[in-house]
């Protein structure tokens, strides 16, 4: 009789083992997107854009290795 409830709640406890592993969810963002680039006098420009946020990204290179990156939020989308 004991090894038979054993073996019950054993196969309760598995059945809601998988019931809850199978609930996981995971939450993942598309990337940003290029959406083009320009260059002038060594000063180049990029834009993104990101889906999730519906905000247009603009990034700016210099033309020497010692100028930073800059990227700002240049308009968030309707």
């Amino acid at each position: 009789m004991i090894k038979i409830l054993t073996l019950v709640v054993v196969a309760a406890l598995t059945g809601y083992t998988v019931h809850v592993l199978s609930q996981t969810r995971v939450d993942t963002r598309a990337a940003v997107t290029p959406i083009l680039s320009s260059s002038s006098n060594g000063v180049s420009f990029a834009w993104f854009y990101d889906p999730a946020e519906r905000i247009v990204y603009v990034c700016r290179a210099g033309q020497t290795s010692a100028d930073t990156l800059e990227c700002k939020a240049r308009t968030a989308l309707p």
